[in-house]
């Protein structure tokens, strides 16, 4: 009995068949991956209402619960006083009071505020009527571009109500008195608030001007 005839394949009919196979193989999983929802469609964003008192005017927001504090105040309130610099809590450039405290309104989350109350540089005082600390940063000429200003008066007023609360800082020699408003003291707890200007020393100089104001 004479052996079956070879098939004669070419080297263009092996080609063929293996693309062939391989698109059999891969059909399952394209029509599995079809079947699956689109998980990168954008979902809508989660927004909440919240409720503060700014500068002394109860505001109410409906927000993205992931819009900062920095954001909704200038973004959403159109208070630009705050200034937004590096939007990594380094600069000091967006520092509000929130019940009486300082903090870096990029670092956190308007909704986490609900019911506080929140001074911005606007509510320090107004062009005609400035604050002692504003004022004083003017008579000393505190400020150069005036970018990082808004934060560093901010903050100035905290540091002064600080001392007034016998808050230590590091520098602070005694911890059973109010701390001495030294130069020292004023670098210290102003650090957090850079100015690339380099007005540091008329800061002090404006700060202790505006202490002396309060005594």
């Amino acid at each position: 009995m004479n052996p079956p005839s070879k098939l004669p394949l070419t080297r263009r009919d092996m080609l063929k068949l293996s693309a062939g196979s391989a698109t059999t193989m891969a059909m399952p999983a394209a029509v599995a991956a079809a079947a699956e929802p689109d998980r990168s469609a954008a979902r809508a964003p989660v927004t909440s209402q919240v409720t503060f008192k700014v500068n002394g005017a109860n505001r109410s927001l409906l927000l993205d619960t992931r819009v900062t504090l920095l954001d909704a105040l200038r973004e959403h309130l159109q208070l630009t006083g705050t200034k937004k610099g590096c939007d990594h809590g380094q600069c000091g450039a967006c520092t509000v009071l929130v019940d009486g405290r300082r903090i870096n309104a990029c670092l956190t989350l308007a909704v986490m505020h609900e019911g506080a109350s929140i001074t911005t540089i606007e509510g320090m005082g107004s062009p005609g009527n400035l604050s002692d600390m504003q004022a004083a940063f003017v008579k000393h000429d505190g400020f150069q571009c005036g970018y990082c200003t808004p934060g560093q008066i901010c903050s100035a007023v905290a540091v002064l109500d600080e001392i007034e609360r016998g808050v230590p800082s590091h520098v602070t020699a005694r911890l059973d008195a109010p701390a001495a408003l030294t130069p020292e003291e004023i670098r210290e707890r102003m650090s957090g608030n850079i100015c690339r200007c380099g007005a540091y020393s008329n800061i002090i100089d404006a700060i202790q001007d505006a202490a002396g104001k309060r005594s």
